[in-house]
């Protein structure tokens, strides 16, 4: 019983830490956003 559920934990480790080693090889592509910021009025008026 206790060596099946060290078994199930490092088969779960080892997983994680595949997962994070995948990610850092092929990061996940990134979609460039548009931003589009306000100009303040204090530009155009008169002084």
């Amino acid at each position: 019983m206790r060596r099946s559920l060290l078994i199930m934990l490092l088969l779960l480790a080892l997983g994680g830490v595949a997962g994070v080693l995948l990610l850092a090889a092929f990061p996940p592509e990134i979609e460039p956003v548009r931003v589009e910021r306000a100009i303040p009025n204090e530009r155009f008026g008169g002084r």
